[in-house]
């Protein structure tokens, strides 16, 4: 019982920085400040994440998670290639335009609140980038395989290429409140990957 009432508070603790960190970033975590948010003592807070970083580290390990459950875990069900990528993208776009997510992607708004600041933090949060990007890069090069894209598509440029469309959708959602964005982001995925289809593909 006590082992579970533990794991609870833990995972309590864990939403609610979650939630702090969507809204304020990753860097304004504070002990303190959840302790008010969840009515637990800052000792009991404390006792349970070890310390402000183990916490900032517990959150990026849960967007991780959520992260992948909604979006590398689905595309795993149609088949590899483009139609992968293809889903892959859509789900990341839902995902970062999604208004009811305050602050939907971490690594994004982590990396220009971290951009110049060395630590831990800046450090999971790259690496965080880097996995996803070597995932987008990995589809990009079956969908090579399998004929889908042009043989000399260049898989770095077009992983660049996407995720660039991606932060700047979230730039005009979520800063200039546009809500053409999304589609405007669609249209201009939709005419980048034309570029790079093989004529098989096209045909």
């Amino acid at each position: 019982m006590t082992t579970s009432k533990s794991e609870s508070t833990y995972a309590t603790i864990v939403e609610a920085a979650m939630d702090m960190a969507a809204a304020e970033g990753v860097g304004k975590l504070s002990l303190g400040e959840l302790a008010k948010r969840t009515g637990i003592s800052k000792s009991g807070v404390f006792s349970r994440v070890g310390s402000l970083e183990a916490l900032q580290a517990a959150v990026l390990d849960e967007y991780d998670r959520r992260f992948a459950a909604e979006i590398f875990t689905p595309s795993l069900q149609v088949p590899k290639g483009l139609p992968r990528l293809l889903l892959q993208v859509n789900l990341w776009l839902q995902r970062g335009t999604n208004e009811a997510l305050a602050g939907a992607c971490l690594y994004t708004a982590g990396a220009f609140e971290f951009d110049d600041m060395a630590g831990p933090v800046r450090d999971r949060i790259e690496q965080g980038v880097a996995r996803w990007r070597a995932s987008l890069r990995k589809t990009v090069l079956q969908a090579m395989e399998l004929g889908h894209l042009r043989p000399d598509t260049d898989p770095e440029q077009l992983v660049f290429e996407i995720y660039s469309l991606i932060i700047g959708v979230m730039h005009d959602v979520r800063f200039l409140r546009d809500d053409m964005a999304p589609k405007r982001m669609q249209r201009a995925f939709s005419r980048l990957i034309s570029t790079y289809k093989s004529f098989n593909e096209l045909a």
